[in-house]
């Protein structure tokens, strides 16, 4: 209760103070200023969403460095909190369910987060996903995944879908595992993920009150287009590295 009664009214702060205000320097002419590599858009992003993740009680510690430029980046997949953990570290479009447009706020942020939605189960869908994720590549901007397809409870990590790596292999842009480990040697993965039969706003209010943890971010040694051929070959050796970084290897 204790959490409740700090960290709901920062949490209002945050969405109804600055969220219009990051939104404001998003737009011309202010997200552009900067590095065209890192604009402004790209900065005030990664700041919300790290201090969001704050809020909820996530000290970020991150690994590695994301690469620049044209990536597909890969993660394991625990919970909706995943999205808000790498938009802390670099603003990236995802592909996402579609259910997650209509999500509180998560939903509207992924919105603008330039998220490229994948109706379940519509071959159609998956088709139009593919053709915008290699649009993007060839535009120069990096694409994010979660190529297990769904959350599993932050038991295992499943295996990962070969087909989503066909935009990177057309491409010939590199990709690049990312880890995604909640607590002291990941030992909340299960409690950030949801529970049997729980909703997002379950979850969403569950987390609040959580006590403060560690959550890692890793970025992994690319697979570069050269690297291996094959898509397959490309999501086996992805999910192995994260494993083991899972696994403390």
């Amino acid at each position: 209760m204790f959490r409740y009664l700090y960290r709901v009214p920062l949490l209002l702060v945050h969405i109804v103070v600055f969220l219009p205000l990051i939104l404001l320097l998003m737009l011309p002419p202010f997200g552009r200023i900067g590095a065209p590599a890192d604009p402004l858009e790209h900065r005030v992003v990664r700041w919300w969403s790290a201090a969001f993740m704050w809020i909820f009680g996530f000290r970020l510690q991150r690994y590695g460095e994301p690469l620049p430029g044209a990536v597909l980046l890969v993660a394991n997949h625990v919970g909706w909190v995943d999205i808000c953990m790498i938009h802390s570290q670099k603003m990236v479009g995802f592909v996402a369910k579609r259910e997650i447009a209509s999500w509180p706020l998560v939903g509207w942020l992924a919105s603008r987060g330039h998220t490229i939605y994948h109706q379940r189960g519509s071959t159609e869908s998956l088709g139009g996903v593919r053709d915008e994720m290699v649009k993007r590549l060839q535009e120069g901007r990096p694409v994010a995944v979660f190529p297990e397809g769904r959350t599993r409870g932050g038991h295992e990590v499943g295996p990962f879908h070969a087909r989503i790596f066909q935009a990177a292999v057309e491409v010939g842009a590199p990709v690049q595992p990312v880890a995604l480990r909640y607590g002291e040697r990941g030992d909340a993965q299960t409690t950030v993920a949801f529970a049997p039969g729980e909703s997002f706003f379950g979850n969403f209010l569950r987390l609040l009150g959580e006590p403060a943890r560690r959550a890692e971010v890793h970025f992994l040694e690319p697979i570069g287009s050269l690297d291996l051929e094959g898509r397959r070959r490309i999501a086996e050796t992805s999910r192995t590295r994260i494993v083991a970084v899972m696994e403390g290897i």
